[in-house]
């Protein structure tokens, strides 16, 4: 036991200042926040789109601008290579959540999107969330990162947030995965469940609108297809800063969310 205590002193502090500090570096292959650059685009090859594995991108009816769906999007850059003019690139920006679907759709100009919860259910849930977490048909991925926030180095307890083990005891849902047939009852059974009033968190490209796996017979295409979402976290998987974001910011608990 004594050495134990001994090494827990010598590792020191190890949870991350953020949101108090700077987030922490994010790995070399990260990859964040698409743009679009309209200007380069010359509308005419459609390389972009041909390339996109979830039919992610869409060209204009101008011809001349793009839209990129993160909602849709793996991140997998198939679209980056494809393009010959450049116009589409993937920045190091691991804000990407929002509070509506229609908010995940980037243009060359888009915003940050928006991610507060209504007024009241902030009020009430800012202090304190208690979360159970849904495997819809996952692959593990978004699970995995979403595990990730509960060690010391994230420390997700230290703001109030907590996974339970049952939808009686929770303020909400954080859903995973496409919500295949087979988990389409038990996620309807599970919302029910959770007491008024409730919130419910879709994390990762299959519970936003279904990933590699939209429009499958045997899969529904997303959370929002069988309960109402109030957060939606891209990514594929979404990285654990990327999901923390988004919980910190619905709350209102980062700074600049605490502003006027």
């Amino acid at each position: 036991m004594l050495k134990v205590l001994r090494a827990r002193v010598q590792q020191g502090y190890r949870t991350m200042r953020y949101p108090d500090g700077p987030p922490p570096e994010l790995p070399p292959r990260f990859v964040g926040r698409p743009i679009l650059d309209a200007g380069k685009c010359g509308g005419n090859c459609h390389e972009c789109s041909e390339a996109c594995p979830t039919a992610a991108i869409t060209v204009l009816a101008d011809k001349r601008s793009l839209q990129l769906d993160m909602g849709r999007c793996i991140f997998c850059r198939a679209c980056e290579s494809a393009c010959p003019s450049g116009a589409i690139a993937f920045s190091r920006d691991y804000r990407l959540a929002a509070a509506r679907r229609d908010q995940l759709i980037v243009s060359g100009n888009s915003d940050l999107p928006n991610i507060e919860l209504e007024g009241s259910l902030r009020r009430l849930l800012g202090r304190s969330l208690k979360l159970r977490q849904v495997s819809a048909g996952g692959c593990g991925a978004c699970e995995a990162d979403t595990n990730v926030l509960g060690t010391v180095g994230w420390d997700l307890g230290r703001f109030g947030i907590q996974f339970v083990a049952s939808p009686r005891h929770a303020d909400g849902l954080l859903v995973t995965g496409p919500v295949t047939e087979n988990m389409r009852l038990a996620l309807e059974k599970t919302y029910r469940a959770v007491p008024h009033p409730k919130i419910v968190i879709a994390v990762g490209a299959c519970a936003v609108a279904g990933g590699p796996y939209v429009d499958h017979a045997e899969a529904q295409n997303g959370a929002v297809s069988i309960v109402p979402v109030d957060v939606f976290v891209p990514g594929c998987p979404p990285h654990p800063l990327t999901i923390l974001h988004a919980l910190l910011a619905a709350l209102g608990r980062l700074p600049e969310s605490k502003v006027g």
